[in-house]
């Protein structure tokens, strides 16, 4: 099954892969609740044998295809959100409501999923197992993989799980992933240092946070460079700083805000702890008081070295030589199907959709306003997640 008939055959879909693509890109949802976007899929699925579960907290689904016979279990997933954010792509499909954008490629996702379905459908009198296609809304900060995983919507757990992203500045075609973290845990932060405001003519009379704040931006983001090795990605960003209504007025506080990326567990809970501590430490120095946050994000994407050899040998052997690259180093970007691969082994890939023939390195890249898609690239897309599930039905990890 697994041969360049399958790529073949994805391309037969092509069609019905952009068709369905462009009418979600045309109307975009945000957050977990992606009603139109999910009865597009719903329709473009239509009278296939899938069993569909949804939960209470999203408005995603699960589809099962059970094969004739009984075996493994493996889940494909696609998350269905936009971004809050204007398009200036021209595109005769671009989003017809102002302010949204499938700038993160999850269109793509979705149709590419769908397709995918399709093709195994056909197959259904040759599968020995279960495929379940996971339709996630709320990947873009709203934790949906982590709901519908609550929910029960992937009961029982599959026994290994596969999933795609586009990577619109990236080499036409061309796929990549990596054993171990691909992505990193992202948390954010806030905090308030508590002063006395007053006359700003009078500084002695006041409690000042200001200085506080600005020695705390620099005292963060050096003590990261002094506490962690060198060797681990570990990122700890200032991105707000606010205090004051007025020149002449010393504020009563200043608020800092900002991101922490890290790629291990262990990493993630000291990056925490660094937060207070140094927080706490300036504002004590200062005189002043700090309050504290720290919102949780996603965990780190943790990438099973069987499931990326796997992944290689469908490419290599759907797409042809050349078309599979290793990443050397992690993303410090985030990704919540982060939620799936700690409790499934699995793996997550990048796919290149550039346009072909074109510099790809000056290509706009993921959530930019003007970002474009090549979609001859998508039934590969649609091809090597179909192929990963065939692969891993009929022989499991064991050759990959």
């Amino acid at each position: 099954m697994l041969t360049e008939n399958l790529l073949a055959s994805a391309r037969d879909l092509s069609g019905s892969i952009v068709s369905l693509r462009r009418a979600i890109h045309a109307e975009p949802e945000l957050g977990l609740q992606t009603p139109k976007t999910m009865a597009k899929v719903r329709a473009a699925l239509e009278g296939l044998p899938l069993e569909w579960r949804e939960g209470p907290s999203t408005t995603g689904a699960v589809a099962t295809l059970k094969g004739a016979k009984p075996g493994r279990r493996v889940l494909l997933r696609g998350d269905m959100d936009a971004l809050p954010m204007p398009e200036h792509t021209g595109l005769d499909f671009a989003s017809t409501i102002p302010g949204r954008m499938h700038a993160c490629g999850h269109d793509t996702h979705t149709a590419m999923l769908a397709g995918a379905a399709k093709l195994l459908c056909g197959m259904q009198g040759e599968l020995a197992g279960e495929v379940q296609f996971m339709f996630q809304p709320g990947e873009e900060g709203y934790h949906g993989a982590r709901f519908m995983l609550e929910d029960g919507l992937i009961d029982p757990m599959p026994d290994a799980a596969f999933a795609l992203h586009i990577m619109p500045n990236a080499p036409h075609g061309l796929l990549g992933g990596r054993a171990g973290p691909l992505m990193a845990a992202a948390d954010q932060f806030s905090i308030t240092i508590k002063g006395k405001g007053g006359h700003a003519s009078l500084p002695h009379e006041t409690l000042d946070p200001v200085p506080a704040a600005a020695a705390l931006v620099s005292a963060l983001q050096t003590a990261v460079t002094r506490r962690f090795n060198a060797a681990e990605a570990v990122v700890l960003t200032v991105t707000q700083l606010q205090a004051g209504t007025a020149h002449n007025v010393i504020a009563d506080s200043a608020t800092l805000g900002g991101t922490i990326r890290s790629l291990s567990p262990e990493n993630r809970a000291r990056l925490k702890e660094l937060l207070h501590e140094v927080s706490h430490g300036i504002a004590a120095a200062h005189g002043l008081s700090a309050d504290v946050e720290v919102v949780e994000g996603f965990p780190v994407t943790i990438c099973d070295a069987r499931a990326v050899a796997l992944g290689e040998a469908v490419v290599s052997e759907i797409c042809g030589p050349g078309k599979w690259r290793s990443l050397p180093d992690p993303i410090m970007g985030a990704e919540d199907f982060a939620y799936v691969l700690e409790k499934v082994p699995g793996a997550m890939f990048f796919l290149g959709v550039a346009q072909e023939g074109e510099d790809w390195s000056q290509c706009c890249g993921i959530h930019n306003s003007r970002m474009m898609v090549d979609e001859t690239a998508l039934p590969h897309g649609t091809a090597v997640l179909a192929g990963c599930a065939l692969r891993f039905l009929a022989q499991g990890f064991d050759a990959g």
